[in-house]
């Protein structure tokens, strides 16, 4: 049964129980439709948004023709072009986006990598814009993917920046969910890799959340000097080596500090100012 939702101004919902439970479940399909490793299938997707198959194949197909859902062939969805057309415009009409797709693109010139900038959302990391390399290996990163907070370099990041009640509510007693045989599940283990920010102003994630992939993170602060997010830069592990981490994490360092006095914190470095 749906349950009623107030208006930003108080005023009660009046919209048909019946109204309410279509939209929510066509949210949630959309969200479903938005996770991260698509193409999505049919029965994923239905039961990822909690909606019965045929109800979810109906309203995929009201999605893809007004353009927010595609087909992707085997029965498989895709966000489409008309979703990904608003989430651009909504992008580049924010305050952060103005002045993130610039620094991501400097960024992405000096490393060569695939270079995002990510939020916190409750207790996941949300990816706001991705900056790709022109040629060479591209990796599955999209505006609009969550990832979690305790695998993923951005997502530690945005831990190290948080008070640690709050980043230690967030872990939770553990285990923590393995995305590889390489993902950290102690939340101990990953509060001491989280502390490698205060050492060095940037953590790097090694194959933690995907094969292959190596990770650099710095986390941005807002005016107040909490923090905003993160910056990173990711590669192929075989392009992106441990030893070019340590060169390329201090190029992070600066873009997350450049980011930061863009939100009016007015620092010249994010953390790590020694002396």
């Amino acid at each position: 049964m749906a349950t009623a939702v107030n208006e930003p101004g108080g005023a009660p919902d009046d919209r048909p129980a019946e109204a309410r439970g279509a939209l929510d479940k066509a949210l949630a399909l959309l969200t479903a439709l938005a996770r991260p490793d698509g193409p999505h299938r049919l029965a994923e997707l239905a039961a990822a948004a909690q909606v019965p198959k045929p109800s979810a194949h109906r309203m995929l197909r009201t999605l893809v023709d007004s353009g927010f859902a595609s087909t992707a062939g085997g029965g498989s969805y895709q966000v489409g072009p008309h979703l990904l057309g608003m989430a651009a415009a909504a992008l580049a009409s924010s305050r952060e986006g103005r002045f993130v797709r610039p620094v991501l693109a400097d960024l992405q010139r000096r490393t060569g990598h695939t270079v995002h900038y990510a939020l916190r959302s409750r207790g996941v990391a949300v990816q706001l814009d991705v900056v790709e390399p022109a040629s060479g290996y591209r990796l599955a990163v999209r505006a609009g993917d969550e990832v979690p907070l305790h695998c993923t370099a951005a997502g530690r990041a945005i831990l190290a920046g948080l008070p640690d009640r709050e980043a230690a509510a967030l872990l939770g007693a553990g285990p923590l969910a393995a995305r590889t045989p390489h993902t950290l599940t102690d939340p101990a283990a990953v509060r001491a890799a989280v502390a490698a920010v205060d050492a060095h102003g940037y953590v790097v994630e090694d194959e933690e959340y995907a094969p292959d992939v190596r990770s650099i993170a710095a986390p941005v602060v807002d005016g107040t000097g909490a923090v905003a997010g993160a910056v990173a830069v990711s590669g192929l592990t075989f392009v992106l080596s441990r030893d070019s981490a340590d060169v390329l994490g201090p190029l992070v360092r600066d873009a997350a500090a450049r980011l930061s006095a863009a939100l009016g914190s007015g620092r010249l470095r994010v953390v790590g100012e020694h002396g």
